[in-house]
């Protein structure tokens, strides 16, 4: 099943700002605030947070030869309902991951990935050791275009990733930037997330609790 909206960039970029962090620190508070909520609807919240994996790019020169990325694993503070101390189990979680990879060169990060990501790849095709799975959901934030687009003289008003989940792994949220605006697309297994289309409300509510909690 798939589900997508576009919200403003302006309203994320005003609460990282709130928040001294990223855009990409406050794409992963909502996210992990919209699956707290749908975990909730469905009586299925666990104790320990969920995890997500985040692709990050480590390409250093402005060649376009094959993809140059690395995986992050960032923990989503679902196990907590305070907005503000989410984001700051985010910002450390993320901070402890990215120092990680310093001093690494490229093929070390990808190395690395390839080992940390072993057991998650091993269940995936045996579905044996579930609790050897590193992550629990995949959520990508991908640079898109910044001018908008025409095809035959017509606008193009929107532009909605469509990603895959994958055995053991039913959600991938993956947004593209466009213009100024942030397009997610929710791909998910329709028998393990029913209604997954809830989602979509609960990200709005996840964007405006940390507006309120930023006083914006």
């Amino acid at each position: 099943r798939f589900a997508a909206q576009s919200w403003p960039s302006e309203r994320f970029k005003k609460v990282a700002k709130a928040f001294h962090c990223t855009m990409n620190d406050i794409v992963l508070a909502v996210c992990g605030s919209a699956l707290r909520d749908y975990l909730i609807s469905q009586h299925a919240l666990p104790d320990k947070p969920l995890i997500a994996m985040v692709p990050m790019s480590i390409r250093r020169d402005d060649s376009d030869s094959g993809n140059q990325i690395a995986m992050i694993l960032a923990n989503l503070g679902t196990h907590v309902a305070d907005p503000a101390t989410r984001i700051e189990i985010i910002k450390a979680s993320i901070k402890d991951a990215k120092d990680r990879f310093k001093g690494m060169s490229p093929e070390q990060m990808l190395n690395y990935t390839a080992l940390m990501m072993a057991p998650a790849g091993f269940n995936m095709l045996t579905g044996l050791l579930p609790q050897w799975a590193p992550f629990n959901v995949v959520i990508s934030n991908v640079p898109g275009p910044k001018k908008t687009l025409f095809w035959n003289g017509a606008k193009m008003e929107g532009m909605y990733p469509v990603s895959i989940p994958i055995d053991r792994i039913a959600l991938n949220i993956t947004l593209l930037s466009y213009v100024d605006h942030l397009e997610f697309g929710l791909t998910a297994c329709r028998r393990t997330l029913p209604s997954m289309q809830k989602l979509l409300t609960y990200i709005e509510n996840g964007i405006r609790e940390l507006e309120i909690a930023a006083d914006l």
